[in-house]
Parts: C-alpha cells; sequence; structure tokens
C-alpha cells in the first residue's frame, strides 16, 4: 500500500512532444540571453546581476572567456538544484547553462547592436529579460543565485527576494570598483528592466480577471455575462457569517476589457451586490474561455 501511494506521488513522465517543447524553448531563452549580454551589455561595460554578473567582472578583470565562468561557476549550483528542486529542473538547468555559455562564447565576436549606453542599457536588459524569462517558464534556470537563495531562506529570517537583493547589492557595488560607477548605475538599469520582463514573460500578456459577485439575484446577473460577455460563470454555495442565509456567489473570468462591461452588468441588475475583481496570471483548462455574444 505504501508503495502504491509513493508511486502515486511521483511526478509523471513528460512525454516526448513535452520533452521537445520544453527543449526548444529553453534553448530559444538560452540565446537570447547570450544576445542580450554579448551584442548589448557586455560591449558597453554593462552588467547583469547574479552569477552572470560575477562573470562579467571576471571576464573584465582576465579577459578570460565569459561563457566559461558562467558554465564554471554555474555547476555547483546545478548540484544543489537536482538535490533541493529535482531532477527535471536540474537537467534543464545544465541544458540552458550550457546554451548559454556555448552562445556567450560564439557571440563574443559579433559587433555590439548600438554604441548608444542608454540603448543598451534598455534593449539589453529587455532581451535578456525575455530569455530568462522564457527558460524559468519551462522548467529551468540559468542563474544559481536563486537557487542559492532558496537554500539560504531555509536557514535564515531573510525571504528569497531579500537574499537575491543583497546579493546584487554586493555585485554592483563590486562592480562599480571595476567598471566605474557611471556603469554600475547602468547595470542597476538593465537589471530593472530585465526583472520586469521575466515577470511579463512568466505571467504572459493575457491580463485575465477573476471576479467573484454576491447576489440575490445571482441567476440574472449569469445569465447576463453569458449573453452580453460571452464568458462562463460557476455558481458557488456560500453561507452569510452574520446571517447564516444561504449565498450564491458567481465565479468568472474577464479581460481587462471586459472589466467595465461586467461592473455596468452588475450595477445594472443589483447595485447593492458585493463584486471583487482580482488580477490572476494564468487561466487553464475548464469553460471559462471567450464564446460568441448573443
Amino acid at each position: 500500500m505504501e508503495q502504491q501511494i509513493k508511486a502515486e506521488l511521483q511526478h509523471p513522465k513528460l512525454t516526448k512532444l513535452k520533452v521537445l517543447k520544453r527543449g526548444v524553448f529553453i534553448l530559444l531563452g538560452a540565446i537570447m540571453m547570450a544576445l542580450g549580454i554579448e551584442v548589448f551589455l557586455v560591449p558597453n561595460m554593462i552588467m547583469d546581476g547574479g552569477i552572470v554578473g560575477i562573470s562579467i567582472i571576471l571576464y573584465n578583470l582576465t579577459d578570460i572567456g565569459l561563457g566559461l565562468f558562467i558554465f564554471l561557476l554555474n555547476i555547483p549550483f546545478f548540484f544543489l538544484g537536482y538535490k533541493q528542486i529535482g531532477k527535471t529542473f536540474a537537467i534543464s538547468t545544465l541544458f540552458g547553462i550550457t546554451i548559454l555559455s556555448l552562445a556567450t562564447s560564439y557571440l563574443h565576436h559579433v559587433a555590439a547592436f548600438t554604441q548608444d549606453v542608454l540603448l543598451a542599457t534598455v534593449f539589453g536588459g529587455i532581451v535578456l529579460g525575455a530569455g530568462v524569462g522564457l527558460v524559468i517558464r519551462y522548467g529551468g534556470a540559468l542563474d544559481g543565485s536563486e537557487i542559492l537563495a532558496i537554500l539560504l531562506n531555509k536557514k535564515f529570517p531573510f525571504s528569497v527576494g531579500e537574499f537575491i537583493m543583497l546579493f546584487n547589492v554586493f555585485i554592483f557595488a563590486w562592480g562599480g570598483f571595476v567598471l566605474g560607477w557611471d556603469r554600475a548605475m547602468y547595470s542597476v538599469l538593465a537589471y530593472v528592466i530585465a526583472f520586469k520582463t521575466i515577470d511579463i514573460v512568466i505571467d504572459g500578456f493575457d491580463e485575465s480577471k477573476s471576479a467573484w459577485i454576491i447576489s440575490d439575484k445571482h441567476e440574472d446577473i449569469g445569465d447576463a455575462i453569458m449573453a452580453r460577455l460571452g464568458r462562463g460563470v460557476t455558481y458557488l454555495k456560500g453561507e452569510g457569517a452574520y446571517s447564516g442565509d444561504d449565498k450564491k456567489v458567481i465565479f468568472t473570468i474577464v479581460t481587462r476589457l471586459e472589466e467595465a462591461k461586467l461592473k455596468s452588468i452588475v450595477e445594472e441588475l443589483d447595485p447593492s451586490a458585493f463584486l471583487a475583481v482580482a488580477d490572476i496570471n494564468e487561466v487553464r483548462g475548464g469553460r471559462f474561455k471567450k464564446r460568441d455574444i448573443h
């Protein structure tokens, strides 16, 4: 019985198609990060945070290949990731880091796309962030500092984000002494741009919102949402904590552009209805997809 339960709790093996899809997007993401580094940031003496930032500083101090530093410095975190997060993550991460190292070595002699430092900072951050976001979205990582932060978070009273911030403050300060303080400030700007781009790529561009509506006219509101917005609804059972009355809760998904129309429907049919709207990052499955409006 215990063996059966353990077998059910184990992660199912990925299909060949999913493995291929994951590999293609991690490959693409690693190449994009290499482009951001080698054709925008490094030629203009701008650095990234994390292990890649340390690698860029060491490259400027020694002139040894940047790709070699990225690979060697990330190897210890590959083993940490294998033990703490899992085999699939570790293999995906090793594949991504290997491609990143090879691509940075190959692109090292490619001329910079621009000599304008501000343009290099902005577009380098965007391209780099998009690459990192793709790799994270498909189950890998390109920088061991996040793995280290996750491990330290278990032993010290600091969040993962706080560890990463402290780590990068040290790196950018070090970079200020090596590359100059103006380049360090451009590096911080590139890092912020990359960080926001990662969020966009991971969360997607589909700005969906969940809506919860409590009303005595739940059927009228639900029918109107389906007919006038083309959105599916689900009725949930609720109970008022104070009154003890049974309530019906309407749950639905809308886009940012449909939010105003949803509010007008609720206000029109029941001005006293309770309505709560929240941002959500991803919607999969179910019957909440947009249908044709009647």
